[in-house]
């Protein structure tokens, strides 16, 4: 039997994974919604974590479901990080928001946008597959890797992007899809 559940659209929450000033992070991740906003497969709900409390401190092991945002990452079948890579890592403040929590990540997939300068971010998302399969989390194969992004916001703030960039977050968002669709199914039958 099929419910309304069931051919919803999955959400997909979009996480800004850095909470540094000035902001690159959200200038990209507003990008990324406006250009997923297009599709009628996803719906989107963009996560800032520069404005969610979570101390770095008081969390108890396996997650904390009293933070201000573990609902939203609950009803999310679906996530998208966009993340800098600092230090040949990630920011503190987006390993903190994973810590954070732990069944809001389980069984649910994972694409990265990342950002930074010569490498584009990509050393930050190789360790932050390594976390994210510890919560049991899957990642996507494709993600969206820009270098420089500074260098392509206009007057106003906004990425400005090109057929490329735009063909990288359609290849991550069809994957993201399918396996959204494929682990809610998977999630429903054994929880």
């Amino acid at each position: 039997m099929t419910t309304q559940e069931d051919t919803a659209p999955p959400t997909v929450a979009v996480l800004v994974g850095s909470v540094r000033q000035p902001r690159v992070g959200r200038s990209i991740a507003n990008w990324f919604v406006a250009h997923a906003g297009r599709r009628t497969d996803l719906d989107l709900d963009l996560v800032d974590l520069a404005e969610v409390p979570l101390p770095f401190a008081d969390t108890p092991p396996g997650g904390n479901a009293a933070s201000p945002i573990s609902a939203r990452l609950a009803a999310a079948d679906a996530f998208v990080v966009v993340t800098p890579e600092y230090n040949h890592s990630f920011p503190a403040a987006l390993k903190n928001a994973i810590d954070w929590h732990y069944r809001e990540w389980a069984r649910k997939p994972v694409a990265f946008v990342s950002y930074g300068a010569g490498s584009g971010g990509i050393r930050a998302v190789e360790q932050l597959r390594l976390v994210f399969a510890e919560v049991q989390a899957a990642t996507t194969r494709s993600g969206v890797v820009l270098r420089a992004p500074w260098e392509r916001l206009d007057d106003t703030g906004r990425l400005v992007d090109d057929e490329p960039l735009r063909q990288a977050a359609d290849a991550t968002l069809s994957e993201l899809a399918w396996w959204a669709e494929a682990l809610r199914a998977a999630r429903r039958v054994r929880p």
